[in-house]
């Protein structure tokens, strides 16, 4: 892609975002798009929000789960940007039309105390953090899933959207990074049907590795992760569809619920 392709692919994602109206697939629109031309549309758009006065608190980290991976035909996670104007209290009700076809994942989120970047170890990710929580992350498409000709959304569409990431709900307990997090796992609750239930294992076989993956990933960049930084570790759930009126209720046992109302 050249270089007005990419800011006119952002500026695109931009309005779709402001106006809750879903643009086409940017793969058909540039059929050649490669992993580093989405992440370079990515920055585009973090740049155009951060402009608007946004302030960026973190990162989220998708795609972690065998299945997705699979179903995407790739092998790697991916991530993006979390900005303050995201960032919802447990129990929140989301204003109406706030998003345009939200789902929510359940995760735990770090917290983080000091900087990491490169390649990391699991132990240097833990004494990094200053805590773990549970969480919610509110995902919202600003591209179609299916094409008009029949084309499904690419991986590189939903990299170049900030990685399909619009919210996050934190929960009030802290958990210790240094805890059996694969056995940490939540019963997700919809309108009071158990929808969906997983185990943090379901994330690379350890939340903690995707820390690992996002420390040398934001360092092929020049960029770290920062104290004081949240992180989405990825979901052990499938998204859950969440139409307007409902309520989101993921239980984490000890660690307490983690609610929104939509």
């Amino acid at each position: 892609m050249k270089p007005e392709d990419i800011r006119s692919a952002a500026r695109a994602l931009h309005r779709a975002e402001r106006d809750r109206v879903q643009i086409g697939l940017l793969t058909e629109a540039f059929p050649d798009m490669t992993l580093d031309n989405a992440y370079a549309v990515q920055a585009e758009l973090v740049r155009l929000k951060m402009a608007e006065g946004r302030r960026q608190i973190g990162w989220k980290i998708g795609l972690t789960s065998r299945a997705m991976q699979t179903a995407l035909g790739i092998t790697t996670p991916d991530s993006g940007v979390l900005f303050d104007d995201m960032l919802f209290e447990n129990g929140a009700s989301i204003p109406p039309g706030r998003f345009i076809a939200p789902r929510i994942e359940a995760e735990l989120a770090f917290v983080l105390k000091t900087p990491l970047s490169g390649r990391v170890t699991r132990d240097q990710v833990i004494a990094a953090t200053e805590y773990v929580v549970p969480a919610l992350e509110i995902l919202d498409t600003r591209i179609e899933r299916i094409s008009a000709s029949g084309a499904p959304r690419k991986v590189q569409d939903t990299i170049a959207d900030n990685a399909a990431n619009a919210g996050l709900v934190l929960g009030d307990a802290r958990l210790d990074p240094a805890g059996n997090l694969r056995w940490q796992g939540a019963i997700v609750v919809r309108d009071g049907v158990v929808e969906e239930t997983g185990l943090g294992a379901g994330v690379l076989n350890d939340p903690v590795m995707g820390i690992v993956w996002l420390a040398e990933r934001l360092a092929q960049q020049g960029a770290a992760l920062e104290p004081g930084e949240i992180v989405l570790s990825g979901s052990f759930i499938r998204p859950i569809e969440c139409p307007p009126r409902s309520r989101i209720d993921a239980d984490f046992g000890p660690a307490g619920v983690v609610s929104c109302q939509f």
